[in-house]
């Protein structure tokens, strides 16, 4: 698979990544570790060298889950992982939602994710909220001296706004800010990327598939399992959902008519937006990471993206991204 650099600072990463969050949380049913450790790898034989994880995903198990599949890959791939929650405070589902970024809180964090991943520094290690008790520059010098210790080589935020990304930058600067987007959630494009362009900071997108929804898996009517995270979310439940499959029905036909699967067309449309941006989609089967790294050799021209466009601005959305006390913790 075809290389992206990361920025003006950061690693070179395959142009797909893989979010690997749904191995242990949101989307059950869970795969037994080792069918799980076996996906992960083969996406490595397959060209993957970007990988995503949180020590909120479990919390715990996920680091400790990537840590043991990509231990024998050792530099050959880069691991980001995040901190920033506080375990004492969680919702009713068990995801933590308390903010902590304090010095003492990172340096637990990190020295915990060494551990649990097998390695001896940190690729890149993002703030996954905003935590409003911390300034931002405080933050920021703390994993400056992380990065100076040889702990972290590259950090980067996740779901900040744009001022506070710049604040950041000031005083340690970013390699990459990680977001949703996708042809269903575009608000990045209206200030987030024009200023990392600006600042030569990566984009990192996830969700890049509307949390499974553009594959076209979902029809009108679909309810979801309480203990599937989609059941939580405004936009996914009701008549909210039904009114978005209008978008899903567009990628439906221009993939079909482009000869390439939804997944392909609407990460392929993510990744010709700028050649700084990497999609993390997240899937449990080897038949959809597949599907998914198919996407980075599917082209657009510019006629194409134009019309695109022009379908996609037409299309309204429906419903919240978050369930009410996440949306809070989110900038962008």
């Amino acid at each position: 698979m075809r290389k992206i650099k990361l920025g003006e600072r950061g690693p070179e990463v395959s142009a797909v990544g893989l979010g690997c969050m749904g191995f242990t949380m949101s989307w059950p049913p869970f795969l037994p570790k080792d069918e799980s450790i076996s996906i992960i790898r083969k996406a490595v034989e397959l060209g993957v060298t970007f990988f995503d994880t949180a020590e909120a995903y479990g919390p715990y198990t996920n680091e400790e889950l990537v840590g043991e599949a990509l231990e024998p890959f050792g530099d050959e791939v880069v691991i980001a992982t995040k901190f920033g929650y506080d375990f004492t405070k969680l919702d009713d589902t068990g995801r933590p939602i308390g903010m902590d970024s304090s010095e003492k809180n990172i340096r637990r964090s990190v020295e915990g994710m060494l551990k649990r991943l097998h390695r001896d520094h940190i690729d890149l290690l993002y703030q996954h909220r905003v935590d409003p008790a911390t300034p931002i520059e405080e933050v920021a010098e703390s994993v400056g001296k992380l990065i100076k210790e040889g702990k972290v080589l590259c950090w980067g935020m996740s779901e900040a706004a744009p001022s506070t990304v710049k604040r950041a930058h000031n005083v340690c600067p970013l390699t990459v800010v990680q977001s949703e987007y996708s042809m269903w959630y575009r608000k990045a494009e209206e200030e987030m990327l024009p200023m990392l362009k600006e600042l030569g900071i990566a984009f990192v997108p996830f969700s890049p598939l509307g949390k499974g929804v553009l594959t076209g898996r979902f029809k009108r009517g679909e309810k979801f399992a309480d203990d599937d995270y989609r059941s939580k979310i405004p936009r996914f439940q009701g008549d909210n959902l039904d009114k978005n499959l209008v978008l899903v029905d567009y990628v439906t036909e221009a993939a079909e008519k482009k000869g390439v699967t939804n997944a392909q067309f609407a990460l392929a449309w993510l990744m010709a937006q700028h050649p700084w941006l990497v999609p993390i989609p997240g899937t449990k089967k080897v038949s959809r990471l597949q599907e998914n790294i198919g996407a980075a050799d599917v082209s657009f021209t510019e006629a194409e993206l134009a019309e695109i466009r022009r379908h996609i601005e037409s299309i309204e959305s429906y419903g919240a991204r978050y369930p009410e006390e996440q949306e809070k913790l989110t900038g962008l």
